[in-house]
């Protein structure tokens, strides 16, 4: 049985769209490989921000004090 293919991190989901856009921009593809990389790239967004609401639901879940949301504020300080 093959192995099951792990998902990209976000991380490498981001590199990889920035490595898209900066091909885009440099205007070396053909219009076939533009379009290709457009899809890839919107693929690509779409799942750094489906990885991004999961971290976000995550951590209301985590902050959260017996069914009510507790807010703090956020320093970049601390």
């Amino acid at each position: 049985m093959p192995a099951k293919k792990q998902a990209p991190t976000f991380e490498q989901s981001l590199a990889d769209l920035e490595t898209l856009v900066s091909k885009m921009e440099a205007g070396d593809l053909s219009l076939d490989e533009s379009l290709a990389a457009f899809e890839d790239g919107v693929k690509l967004t779409r799942d750094c921000q489906k990885m991004l609401d999961e971290a976000q639901q995550k951590v209301q879940i985590l902050t959260e004090r017996n069914g009510q949301l507790i807010s703090t504020d956020f320093s970049a300080d601390t």
